[in-house]
């Protein structure tokens, strides 16, 4: 079975202090190859819970996840995960970051380098594999996170709010490359983001999380990523039912903001 599978998952952290706290509560989702998923919700909904558990970083207290038909029950190269800092060898160039995963299983130097010249020329670095990380800016060090990523060759991509430190201009342009790699590689890509506009962008389907304990409160099927593969983003954002869509999630989300405060008041 193809596809990454979320069975009826939840996470309770156990305190120090002897309490607990129940960050997920019964996720159920089907997310079939290729998709492009994006995820966001109040602080405190479990977002990167969920994507950490995906990762294989954390074990779920209940349910369990299937890729491709194995259960995930930690780290693998078939899951790739992309951070919000890009988590790069500050000693190593450009090539030998996004060339990494490949050299440490032992893959022959000469695909490593093929593979790394074609993904510098996918994320717009040609001229930079021989540059030091400390060279480059923050948005081109993304775009090294995501070569890295690529090389590995994952069918599933994890983004944890992999744009949420650039400035506006680069976001849009990083932006742009996610969809175009989307595209030209068919990968499953998951992001979890706290920009509204940023996951309809980003989502051909989008979630809303609830509130702690994290569980899906509502989901969408948006045309804006495909719209947006090798368009203007800008005129993209233009489209008739871009503006109330937004305006609806960012009206059903400050609502949630606001029980939670009137939880923390009353608590």
């Amino acid at each position: 079975m193809s596809g990454l599978t979320i069975n009826d998952v939840s996470m309770t952290f156990e305190l120090p202090n002897g309490g607990s706290v129940e960050a997920l509560k019964n996720i159920n989702l089907n997310i079939k190859e290729g998709e492009l998923l994006s995820v966001l919700g109040p602080s405190g909904c479990g977002k990167t819970t969920l994507l950490n558990i995906l990762a294989g970083f954390l074990a779920p207290t209940g349910g369990e996840i299937d890729l491709n038909g194995d259960k995930v029950v930690g780290p693998h190269p078939a899951r790739g995960m992309v951070f919000q800092q890009g988590a790069l060898f500050e000693w190593m160039s450009v090539e030998e970051n996004i060339g990494f995963g490949p050299s440490m299983k032992g893959t022959p130097k000469a695909e490593i380098a093929a593979s790394v010249e074609e993904l510098l020329g996918i994320v717009g670095l040609q001229d930079f594999g021989q540059k030091m990380i400390y060279e480059l800016s923050g948005g081109m060090q993304q775009r090294v996170a995501l070569a890295r990523c690529l090389c590995n060759d994952p069918d599933v991509i994890l983004m944890d709010e992999p744009l949420g430190a650039l400035d506006a201009l680069t976001r849009e342009k990083m932006q742009s490359l996610v969809l175009d790699i989307w595209k030209k590689t068919g990968k499953t890509i998951i992001l979890i983001t706290h920009s509204v506009e940023e996951a309809l962008l980003l989502g051909e389907r989008l979630l809303v999380m609830a509130p702690r304990p994290g569980r899906v409160h509502k989901e969408y099927r948006l045309p804006f990523a495909e719209l947006g593969v090798g368009a203007d983003l800008r005129e993209v954002k233009r489209h008739k039912d871009f503006g109330p869509t937004r305006d609806e999630i960012l009206n059903m989300i400050w609502d949630m903001e606001e029980e939670i405060m009137g939880r923390t008041e009353t608590a």
